[in-house]
This record gives structure tokens, sequence and C-alpha cells, in this order.
């Protein structure tokens, strides 16, 4: 007879009640878990997307995604003529808001060469860019489909395509354009602001600047001898895109990462708090049964598994609601929100340590009982 199964029969509601409360936090400490994961995974698909092997940027920068590059446009073609440099393609960056049905959308921007490096992979929906102008590829999240309009500075773009996964780690969806588009966009003043400049005498010049240059590498060319040939031409800079991705894990989302790990910290001690403070409660509740039992000459084994079971059972069920909570709303979540099986294997085990160790206040109640409490009124 299993005497924790037979405890957990007798309040059943109150049991069930109790797993619920802690499969929601269990929900919460999976979601934190699933949004760093995101915020890691859409960083990473920004740089991977291209599938360069060298960024060229400003000298002196870190690349376009961890501060600001600017590079003449005119790069490329230099990058290009360099030995074992397969293709070269010019690219922008840039974050703008556009209107869109009454409200606004935050986008990002990414500008390539049609037929170049840097452009979308897979389209999920619809086609690439065709025209040399007003086309752009989206983002499904950003809720656009292909046939609809969007204004963007001054002119107007239809959507042709659409694409999955492609964020930036901010969790703004991205669009692409043309080159010669982005760099309007970039560079286009509001018909006030070029009036002044014009009756200043000052120009401006779109299209003269690119954020970034990559290109792709013979399989037989080593990627840092052709990073360090660019260094040495001082005004410029390379990354290979091992560097680039290290640089997006450790400077672009490295203070998130921090504070999703505090998150977690503070959501398991609480967790465990819950847990030791419900056991220790349904302890205290039982204690005159835990007298009888020590009464009639039952070892302290049998009163520790008691408890410790109780505790285990509280926590899988806990996290086993949490979990399918979760996987059935992420998909409503502002952010990506994406778990791995290691996730759940690894919040398993910190959790069964968890109930294992918050069940130790009870077992203390209950091996420092009387047995002769049992006989009381």
């Amino acid at each position: 007879m299993n005497l924790a199964f037979r405890d957990v029969r007798h309040n059943l509601f109150r049991f069930l009640l109790t797993c619920l409360g802690l499969g929601l936090l269990m929900t919460v400490v999976l979601a934190m878990m699933g949004i760093y994961n995101g915020l890691v995974a859409d960083a990473l698909n920004i740089v991977k997307a291209p599938q360069a092997d060298l960024w060229v940027v400003e000298a002196g920068t870190q690349g376009p995604f961890a501060e600001a590059s600017n590079i003449p446009g005119d790069t490329r073609d230099a990058v290009a003529r360099l030995h074992g440099v397969v293709q070269a393609g010019s690219i922008t960056y840039q974050t703008i808001e556009a209107p869109f049905e009454g409200g606004a959308l935050r986008l990002y921007v990414i500008g390539y060469e049609r037929g170049r490096l840097g452009g979308p992979q897979t389209i999920a929906q619809g086609r690439g860019l065709q025209a040399s102008h007003f086309e752009l590829v989206a983002d499904a999240k950003t809720g656009l489909t292909p046939g609809d309009t969007l204004i963007l500075g001054r002119n107007r773009f239809t959507v042709v395509g659409l694409v999955r996964d492609t964020m930036n780690s901010g969790g703004d969806p991205a669009v692409f354009l043309t080159l010669a588009d982005a760099q309007v966009l970039q560079t286009q003043l509001a018909p006030p602001a070029a009036r002044v400049q014009a009756a200043r005498g000052d120009s401006v010049i779109g299209g003269a600047t690119v954020a970034a240059v990559i290109a792709r590498l013979d399989p037989n060319v080593d990627a840092q001898s052709v990073a360090h040939t660019v260094r040495q031409w001082k005004h410029l800079s390379a990354l290979t895109q091992a560097e680039q991705e290290d640089i997006l894990i450790k400077s672009v989302v490295d203070k998130a990462r921090k504070q999703i790990g505090l998150f977690l910290g503070i959501l398991l001690t609480v967790s465990a708090v819950v847990i030791a403070l419900i056991i220790y409660t349904m302890t205290m509740e039982k204690l005159k049964q835990i007298a009888t039992l020590k009464l009639i000459g039952a070892p302290d084994r049998v009163i520790i598994g008691l408890i410790v079971q109780q505790s285990v059972a509280l926590g899988v069920v806990g996290l086993t609601l949490g979990l399918a909570l979760i996987l059935s709303v992420k998909d409503y979540f502002p952010r990506r929100v994406l778990l791995e099986p290691v996730n759940a294997l690894a919040l398993t085990g910190i959790i069964l340590v968890v109930c294992v160790l918050a069940s130790g206040l009870g077992v203390r109640a209950a091996l420092k009982v009387d047995p002769a409490t049992a006989l009381g009124g």
C-alpha cells in the first residue's frame, strides 16, 4: 500500500489546486527560458541568414549589429577582387516605424543587392524581389500578407513574399528591400528639411554608404588570412562569421541573458520556498496520523517516503502542467519563445532536486513527533 497515493487521493482537490499553482509558476520559468533561447536564435538568424564567411565593416567598429558602421558603397568591388573571395555583396540595416492599418509597425529593414549575398534564403509564401524598386519581402510576424502595401519614407512598397523567424535581437520582424531603396530610405529627408538643406547649399547624396560588405570565401581559403588582408587597408575592419556571432552573444544579448538568468534564479527560489511551505503544511495537518504510524511500529523510512513522494509528485505534476500550458500559448507571445528538449530536461532535474530538498522541512517535523500524540484527544 502506497501511503503517499492514499493521502493524495484523500485530498485530491487540494492537491490538484496546488499543482495548478505550481504549474503556472513553472509556465513562467519555461517562458523565461524560451524567451532567452528565442532572443539568441533571432540574433544569430540575422547574422547567419546571408551565409557569409567574412564581414567587412568600418574600422574601429564591431560590425553593423553591435554599433553603427558606414563604409563606401564601392568597397564591395575591392573586396570581390581579393584572393579567395567567391562572392561579395553590400548590405544595410536600419530600424524604422511604418504606419499600417491605423497603427505602427516597428521593422528591421535589410537592404541587399538582388542576385548577391544578403537576401532571404527561403521564401515561405509568395516570391522574392524581382523589381528594382518598391517591393519588399516581410517576416510573417509583421502580420503582412502578399499584396499588402506599406508606406516606408515617402514611397509605397508592395509585399511580394513572406519569410519566417527573421527578426533582430530586439524582436523586431525584418523586411527585405533592394539596396537602392534601403539607402534612399536611410538618407531621404522630409520635404521641409530638404528645402532647408538646399537653402544652405548642402546636398544629401543617397546611396553613398553601406553598413557592411559580406563575402563568401573559397572553402580552401583561411578566413582569418583574408580578414588580415582587409585590416591592412586601415579604413576598414573585417570579422569572420564566428567572430560576428561571438560579438552578438557577448555584447548585444549579454545584458538580456543576465537579466533573464536573474529572474530564473528568483523564480526557482520562490518555487522551492512554495513547495517547502506546502509540504510542511501538509505534514503538520497529519501529525496525528504520523504519530499513529510510529505507534504501530512503522519505520522512519516509511514516513520519509510518504513526505518525499508527495513533494516529488507536486513538482512533477506542476512541471507537466506548466509545460503543457507554455506549449499551448507560446505562439501568442510578442517575442519568439523557443523551447528545446534540453530545457525541459534541465528544469526537470532542477525541480526534482528542489522537491527533495524542500521536503526536508516536513521530514524534520514528522520525525520529531512523539508517538504518544496518537493517544491524545
